[in-house]
């Protein structure tokens, strides 16, 4: 009889002389067919990454990258691991690998003073008992592009023209960080991550779909602030259907602004369809549309997830709607830190909170993959405990803590990173 024994795994960082190891895992674990400069581009932004690497013996068994970002919360930015790569081999699975992966990702990130880290989930199930709550949601949408978008309102009427891809980090950059500071969920965003990650202008393999490149059209003449912006991409009738318009992003600075970017895409010359992947549950388009039936809700779906690795640096560093004081007893099962009872002290709206250890009797009890899910704004607190996911304590405090968590606006993340 033949034993099989199964060799310790050993972490450690990803070093550049294995990056076409990453890149090959990355490869097999999410089906990707690469070309050479497919792996070219994969390999440089693994490059340009933070990486963990689980090893069975010289060969790459499992990886978990991370790209240090900032993340928008409501009130400020904070530093963010975003994580991406993560894989194990198929060779490998019920190892401990993953498990591993993310406990040294903890320690990173507390040696890197990163209270936060986030992830789109591939397969929901795993990361939620990581502390992963599902923080931002979003709709498809689907307007009906044959006829023309009928308004409430009136679009604004500055021009609109076409910019070259390449021009757009330095006339749309500065109006993005402008609306961090209106919607929670979004990232800042350096040129080079314009460059690789919004605008795919690094990636030189070509795409495999029937739409044709990358087009941005910008709301206000050149030399001016924009008004707004959209990246798009065409395809006319073909086998695939009717000619179609595909939104990756639209930003407007309001909702007359939005409306001229709608009518635009909406009135492009052989299309009949607007597709947009990824839009705010609370977009004015759904209410400014005069016939509601035009645009179509297809699918509402979690975007991004978030964990608070730093539960104290993360509460302090956000902005409160209202005075609230509070005794949260938090559980927290992977990182002892944040495990236990805390008082949460906001003296009035804007003012900094505190958050102090106490053995005082808890007003409200949950889960750290709750308190992330709720703390851009995005899940009220009381809908997890009506889902018997969170526990109420004292009468009122539920509905206290999401007066002092509410946004004016839901947080929204698009960009699928």
């Amino acid at each position: 009889m033949t034993t099989h024994h199964r060799t310790e795994l050993t972490l450690r960082d990803i070093p550049d002389a294995d990056l076409d190891q990453a890149v090959e895992l990355t490869a097999r674990s999410f089906h990707l067919k690469l070309d050479g400069k497919g792996r070219a581009h994969q390999r440089e932004v693994l490059r340009r990454a933070v990486r963990i690497g689980a090893y069975d013996g010289g060969t790459l068994a499992g990886m978990a990258a991370a790209h240090r970002l900032r993340l928008a919360v409501p009130g400020p930015q904070l530093p963010c691991a975003a994580l991406d790569f993560v894989s194990v081999a198929a060779t490998h699975r019920r190892r401990g690998a993953l498990t591993a992966m993310l406990d040294q990702l903890w320690r990173r990130c507390a040696a890197e003073r990163l209270p936060l880290a986030c992830l789109w989930a591939s397969e929901s199930a795993i990361y939620g008992r990581f502390g992963f709550g599902a923080a931002t949601e979003a709709y498809r949408l689907e307007i009906d592009s044959s006829r023309p978008l009928a308004l409430r309102i009136t679009p604004d009427d500055r021009p609109l023209r076409l910019l070259d891809p390449a021009e757009a980090p330095a006339v749309l950059g500065p109006f993005h960080e402008t609306q961090l500071t209106l919607n929670a969920g979004q990232f800042s965003r350096e040129p080079q991550w314009w460059r690789s990650h919004v605008l795919g202008l690094d990636d030189s393999e070509d795409d495999e779909d029937e739409y044709g490149p990358l087009r941005v059209v910008v709301l206000g003449a050149a030399g001016e602030p924009p008004g707004g912006y959209a990246l798009y991409r065409t395809r006319g009738a073909d086998d695939h259907g009717p000619g179609a318009v595909d939104v990756q992003e639209l930003a407007a600075a309001s909702a007359p602004a939005a409306a001229a970017l709608w009518t635009y895409l909406a009135g492009i010359d052989l299309t009949s369809t607007v597709h947009a992947h990824a839009r705010p549950v609370d977009d004015p388009l759904l209410l400014f549309v005069a016939d509601r039936d035009q645009v179509r809700v297809t699918r509402q779906e979690p975007c991004l997830w978030l964990r608070l690795v730093d539960v104290g640096a993360a509460v302090t560093a956000r902005s409160w709607a209202a005075p609230v004081d509070l005794v949260l007893d938090v559980r927290d099962t992977v990182l002892p830190a944040n495990d236990g009872r805390f008082r949460l002290t906001v003296g009035r709206p804007g003012a900094a909170a505190t958050w102090t250890p106490t053995t005082d009797t808890a007003d409200v009890g949950l889960d750290v993959r709750e308190l992330a899910a709720c703390y851009l704004g995005g899940v009220p607190l009381r809908r997890l405990v009506r889902a018997g996911l969170a526990d109420e304590h004292t009468p009122g405090a539920v509905r206290r803590l999401d007066t002092a968590l509410e946004t004016e606006r839901l947080p929204f993340t698009g960009e699928d990173y």
